[in-house]
């Protein structure tokens, strides 16, 4: 089949590219930066570059795709970017999205959603989610919609590093000994390509998840992993948290939902949908991803 991938040799992306290819799909990968150009086709798939803001862009290549797998791919630099509405900028995103898969005739489509897509309120900066799902869930109903909704990836621990080093402890507003679960870029990817293979029918809902474990545990892990078995996992006030944000320069408003949506961490909103469609989870665990956060924290 002939398949689409947006988000260039991102987290997810790059590993989804590889096991399509390896299936025999015909792969053409968008990335906004002629410099992946090389290494996308030494993949085996064929680039195409531009941006998600141009629909033109957009609709001719997604033309004669049998699928097309969108994400909302604005990095993570954007949360430190005071000129930018992280939430509006990618519900404009998805609308891109929307206007190219109706004008290019594409009928099958994979979105890469999120946990706390569910609802529009008590979520923070997850908000866009809910509305990029709505938006695309205006397309006319003989376009499939597979949507998927991973939880949160284990790299965005990645973030705990500099308190670590500075503090000798991860600080957020949430914590304990309450499970919560996380997931793998790379058993992302896994779903997606197996979602590939089957069937197109109408709108459906995918969450996935790797393992459910608590901010203790993973303290425990983390710290063992980087020779500091006494790590602890610290909790401070909203109030605090936010502070310490907009300290080291995060858009007031993006660091306002950010913190949103921790606090949706400890009560029932943010995982309310999902332990009702709860899924088998995936085959990379926290003790897994700890060699990764181990080389990153010494490279750091």
């Amino acid at each position: 089949m002939k398949i689409i991938v947006t988000g260039s040799l991102g987290n997810i992306s790059k590993p989804l590219t590889k096991e399509l290819v390896e299936k025999g799909h015909d792969i053409t990968v968008i990335s906004s930066n002629e410099e992946r150009k090389s290494e996308i086709e030494s993949l085996g798939a064929k680039a195409a570059i531009g941006t998600m803001e141009n629909v033109d862009f957009l609709t001719e290549t997604f033309k004669g795709a049998d699928i097309v797998y969108a994400m909302e791919a604005l990095n993570a630099g954007v949360f430190f970017n005071h000129e930018i509405d992280l939430i509006q900028a990618n519900i404009q995103i998805s609308k891109n999205y929307k206007e190219a898969i109706e004008k290019s005739g594409v009928k099958n489509i994979i979105h890469l959603s999120s946990i706390g897509a569910h609802t529009n309120e008590g979520n923070g900066i997850l908000k866009f989610h809910y509305e990029a799902e709505k938006v695309l869930d205006e397309l006319p109903q003989d376009i499939s919609i597979k949507v998927m909704r991973p939880v949160g990836f284990y790299y965005n621990m990645f973030a705990f590093i500099p308190t670590i080093k500075s503090q000798n402890a991860i600080i957020q507003n949430y914590g304990g000994d309450d499970q919560e679960p996380w997931v793998s870029p790379l058993d992302i990817a896994s779903v997606i390509a197996e979602e590939v293979e089957k069937p197109f029918n109408g709108r459906e809902i995918r969450y996935i998840a790797s393992e459910e474990i608590s901010p203790n545990e993973i303290a425990q892990i983390l710290g063992e992993a980087i020779g500091n078995p006494d790590l602890q996992w610290i909790t401070i006030p909203d109030e605090d948290l936010l502070n310490n944000l907009i300290k080291v320069g995060m858009n007031p408003e993006t660091a306002k939902g950010f913190v949103e949506m921790n606090m949706a961490r400890r009560g029932s909103v943010l995982y309310e949908d999902y332990y009702k469609n709860r899924p088998v989870l995936g085959n990379v665990k926290v003790k897994d991803f700890a060699k990764d956060f181990a080389a990153a924290y010494y490279n750091s």
